[in-house]
């Protein structure tokens, strides 16, 4: 696995315009930017809007005008991977050729009829774990989507809040879909294409997205892409303790005012553990003490 070392420090916050930032949202994208300021480097926003049913028009604009209220401006123009569809194409047929990837032709209802029949039928996070029913052909049926054709060996990594995590992709989530039935690429194989040509070294993100992590250093592997740093942040829990989603209706963080945008700040740094709010503070006095914070606790090797 080659893995970012050395070199000039670029990280990223992904957005997907299916909705407003939530609290959860916000400390993620503070998170990252507290990270790209804490070593120095480069922080980048790519909007997320490859899954075109759910984008909302306009709302990546508004998003954008959500951080800006809140300091957190990119520092180069955003990136959209609406425009970017060409070279998912081109990885999509990497994989083709170097037989990582095949077409199936199963529907969910196939999959579950599939499980059942092999006794083990159970879901992940709401996906079920792929059988491998089209591994050896699609015996006559149509194709419908494309599978990364995973390796029965544990995927390792250092999360660097975490610590040492590993996987078996094979096992716990199966051959996963990188081109959906609907024609549109899948989240795993974009945003690994979109990292690699950013140059992205660090990825700060929410710990909900730890389990995607496996998945993208296979894929990283399989198309001789470098793997970036990892580091997930704790989440933002609602009163029942689930995580806040768009999803489940999380509320839209405030950022209506200066004096609500910095309130909203001082939530997401609460919830990543970082210092309250002191008198006098403004955003940019605020965003500069938890920067200092930041390096203390993460930027060790």
């Amino acid at each position: 696995m080659r893995v970012h070392t050395g070199g000039r420090y670029t990280g990223r916050f992904a957005p997907s315009p299916t909705g407003p930032l939530h609290a959860g949202s916000l400390a993620a994208a503070l998170a990252s930017w507290l990270d790209a300021r804490a070593h120095g480097g480069t922080w980048l926003v790519r909007i997320e809007d490859v899954d075109t049913p759910r984008c909302i028009a306009g709302m990546d604009h508004y998003i954008l005008g959500q951080m800006a209220r809140c300091g957190l401006i990119p520092d180069a123009t955003p990136l959209f991977q609406s425009l970017r569809l060409a070279a998912y194409a081109t990885a999509l047929q990497q994989l083709i050729v170097t037989k990582q990837a095949y077409a199936c032709a199963c529907t969910r209802k196939d999959i579950e009829i599939a499980l059942t029949w092999l006794g083990h039928a159970r879901t992940r996070h709401a996906e079920l774990l792929y059988p491998g029913t089209c591994r050896q052909g699609l015996n006559g049926r149509g194709a419908r989507s494309w599978r990364f054709l995973t390796r029965d060996i544990p995927v390792f990594w250092k999360d660097r809040r975490l610590g040492e995590q590993q996987q078996n992709v094979a096992l716990e989530v199966g051959d996963f879909v990188i081109k959906r039935a609907d024609g549109l690429f899948a989240y795993q194989l974009s945003v690994v294409v979109d990292d690699a040509m950013q140059g992205i070294s660090h990825i700060v993100r929410g710990e909900d997205l730890t389990d995607n992590t496996a998945r993208q250093i296979a894929l990283q592997q399989a198309l001789g892409l470098p793997t970036p740093r990892y580091l997930h942040t704790p989440l933002v829990l609602a009163a029942d303790g689930q995580k806040l989603s768009k999803q489940n209706g999380a509320a839209e963080v405030d950022t209506g005012t200066e004096a609500a945008a910095l309130g909203s700040l001082f939530k997401a740094a609460a919830a990543l553990g970082l210092d309250a709010p002191v008198s006098g503070d403004n955003t940019g006095l605020a965003l500069a003490r938890w920067t200092h914070q930041w390096r203390s606790l993460y930027t060790t090797p």
